[in-house]
């Protein structure tokens, strides 16, 4: 799970400075799961800053310029990696599909939306690394399609341990735009958060599961 020091702090400070991510340790968010965090990240904000959106356009295209060679195709987890995906893509004069977290119930059933063929070369674009499970499905779908994934990027990682460790057992390099430490930092530093604030910012990322605000 790669990421470049200098995009990682830029990134991290738009995405505090549109209310991307929001941090909160007294009164937490609660996810889908159940899980109760400090922290709430909605990248699907950056879209509606022109200024944001094309800095992100631009270094998933590095990115994927800089790492894996010749790719065929791009492909956007949904939802939230479609729009990105596009952007991507049209930056890139490439084909676009996306892929569903399960196949469609009705109509043709398709889990992946748009043309892919056996053997292409595919990066595949989300937005937000948690567990990366989510993200993996659409991985674990192009490959049972005949594609090669070359790698994912996102724009931000929580960097949980168990994201490193799924992403290693699907053999699918990842690299993210920024990370949760780098945001930390660049919060302190842009004080979004006080010195106080960081111990229960860090023990919630080494256990979110069983965090507490009173811990």
């Amino acid at each position: 799970m790669q990421s470049n020091k200098e995009t990682a702090e830029k990134v991290a400070e738009f995405l505090l400075q549109i209310k991307a991510i929001q941090l909160n340790k007294s009164t937490p968010f609660q996810w889908a799961s159940g899980w109760q965090s400090p922290i709430y990240c909605d990248n699907r904000k950056t879209l509606s800053y022109p200024k944001v959106r094309t800095y992100i356009r631009q270094k998933y295209v590095d990115t994927i310029q800089e790492n894996f060679g010749q790719v065929d195709v791009i492909a956007g987890v949904a939802t939230g990696g479609i729009a990105q995906g596009a952007l991507v893509a049209q930056d890139l004069e490439l084909p676009l599909v996306y892929v569903r977290s399960a196949s469609k119930g009705h109509g043709l059933q398709n889990q992946i939306e748009g043309d892919v063929s056996p053997g292409q070369r595919v990066v595949v674009i989300e937005d937000l690394i948690s567990t990366g499970m989510s993200s993996l499905k659409a991985v674990q779908a192009l490959r049972e399609a005949g594609c090669h994934v070359v790698g994912m990027i996102a724009i931000f990682t929580y960097g949980f341990q168990v994201a490193l460790d799924n992403f290693s057992a699907y053999q699918c390099p990842l690299y993210t735009l920024s990370n949760y430490d780098e945001l930390v930092d660049v919060a302190l530093a842009k004080e979004y958060i006080t010195q106080e604030d960081i111990i229960s910012l860090k023990s919630w990322r080494q256990d979110p599961a069983n965090w507490s605000v009173y811990a």
